[in-house]
């Protein structure tokens, strides 16, 4: 992030797309807090800084006259919260371009910030609209992308308009170099052994990283929801446990290539079962392959916990994208819980660990873990792209 900033206006793209209450007050600041050091680096070395955003998903929560809900989305309500972190006033301008986008954004003067509307009120943001991302670009004489959660997304504001700008011209911001470095260093060099312990929903949510990782992994820890489609592939009965049973072979095909790559595919040995999908459920420990009929799997089992936790904290690399089990409900929170706290361990012991995707960074702040471990990464479906291999179009256009 080496431009020369003093006396530049600076279009800075950031991810403020942060959660709000009922009352438009923030209840997480994580992302905002995340692109400060960037902005204050503008500003400390004499820029003006335009910062955009996106919030929510507007053009899919409409009122019922089918215009966009501009008060339940506009980035107004984040002012505030921002004005208290920089410690200076921060203008705002209720329009992404157009005459008072433009008007503003003239009269910016070194050290000042101003946000712009939620780029998502116009559509051709999504679109990658050219003459959309022309007009941002119009606005300042660099572009700095910080927004690493919005990186796998050909969007008018994060790659169409850096290329209206020259290299020399246009930059990564300090977070997004992060992200990318410690993405990075757990692809490329991580010190041996690596794990990974890949949770969630559903095998074909997460095929490709299971198919990369299975490739140089040293260990695959494989829990939530997707360990049943595993465990049913090998002739487990799972019960009324969540599973794809078109998936199967696929299953059986990644437990083939993790033994011709002498990887270890760990799936849990036992499983905390319940009778309903309910926080009040009948609940027991059973074998993840006898499972009774009608019974459910919603968390590991305290022989899998411990199981996972031995080979998490005997790593030296660890990647870590989904919960164990429905962890949202306190019943089948101990095995994400267990997971959260062996990361930490061996963080403490020396390892690096990487923590990304919305639920296993709720889960680790829910443990109060969140500082415990080596990087927490802002992006969830970027982080998951960019593991698989799959080029982001925001680091492309940067690189162009």
């Amino acid at each position: 992030m080496n431009l020369p900033f003093h006396g530049k206006k600076v279009l800075l793209r950031v991810d403020f797309n942060v959660p709000l209450d009922e009352h438009h007050r923030i209840t997480d600041d994580t992302r905002i807090r995340a692109a400060i050091p960037t902005i204050q680096k503008i500003l400390d070395e004499g820029g003006a800084v335009i910062l955009l955003s996106h919030l929510g998903r507007p053009g899919k929560k409409r009122l019922p006259d089918g215009s966009i809900d501009k008060e339940r989305f506009t980035l107004r309500h984040l002012v505030p919260r921002l004005s208290e972190l920089l410690k200076r006033p921060v203008a705002f301008v209720d329009e992404t371009v157009g005459p008072k986008a433009r008007a503003k954004a003239a009269s910016l003067l070194p050290g000042e910030v101003l946000l712009l509307e939620n780029v998502r009120f116009n559509e051709g943001e999504t679109k990658g609209d050219a003459e959309f991302a022309r007009q941002l670009a119009e606005l300042a004489d660099l572009y700095v992308n910080d927004a690493f959660g919005t990186a796998h997304r050909r969007h008018a504001s994060t790659a169409v308009v850096a290329e209206y700008f020259p290299k020399g011209k246009k930059s990564f911001g300090l977070l997004m170099q992060r992200e990318l470095e410690n993405a990075g260093k757990v692809l490329s060099h991580p010190d041996r052994p690596m794990t990974a312990i890949i949770g969630g929903a559903k095998v074909s949510d997460k095929l490709l990283l299971l198919e990369r990782l299975i490739t140089f992994a040293d260990k695959l820890i494989v829990g939530g929801g997707m360990a049943y489609t595993f465990i049913k592939a090998q002739g487990g009965k799972v019960g009324a446990s969540l599973v794809e049973d078109d998936r199967l072979d696929t299953a059986l095909s990644i437990l083939q290539t993790a033994r011709e790559q002498n990887t270890e595919l760990l799936l849990p040995y036992d499983s905390v079962i319940a009778d309903r999908f309910a926080p009040d459920a009948n609940t027991q420990i059973a074998p993840s392959n006898d499972i009774p009929d009608g019974w459910m799997g919603l968390d590991i089992g305290t022989t899998a916990r411990e199981d996972f936790a031995k080979a998490i904290t005997d790593s030296k690399t660890i990647l870590w994208n989904g919960p164990m089990g429905v962890f949202e409900m306190p019943a089948f929170a101990k095995g994400t819980e267990a997971i959260a706290h062996a990361v930490a361990e061996a963080t403490r012991k020396g390892a690096f660990s990487l923590v990304g995707g919305g639920d296993s960074v709720a889960a680790l702040k829910q443990t109060g873990l969140d500082k415990e471990v080596s990087f927490v990464s802002t992006g969830g479906g970027a982080l998951l792209k960019f593991l698989e291999g799959t080029p982001l179009p925001a680091v492309e256009a940067m690189e162009a």
